[in-house]
């Protein structure tokens, strides 16, 4: 069972939360110019990493929708942050010389 921060609720079980997908998806400026091919990679082509990836999540207490940042492998959750903020830079830890 997921623990998710929703950023104005605070912590709660993920039965509380419904997934929306892949996060920053930009939708066509133009979509009635788009070919059927263009269009179809728009809505169904996404993203499908082993690792960190960047989800959009919406919290049933505020309805509120939010992004987090979790690894597909583990489900541990290293980011969340609200709709339109950039997410967190990822810190990286460096290597030593032996």
């Amino acid at each position: 069972m997921l623990l998710i921060e929703c950023p104005w609720c605070g912590p709660r079980d993920e039965r509380d939360f419904s997934y929306g997908g892949e996060a920053h998806i930009a939708r066509p400026k133009n979509p009635d110019k788009l070919s059927d091919e263009q269009w179809g990679d728009y809505l169904f082509m996404r993203k499908n990493p082993r690792g960190l990836h960047l989800e959009r999540w919406v919290c049933s207490g505020c309805r509120r929708w939010f992004n987090v940042r979790r690894d597909t492998v583990t489900d541990k959750i290293t980011a969340v942050y609200k709709m339109g903020e950039k997410p967190p830079a990822i810190h990286k830890t460096a290597k030593r010389k032996s």
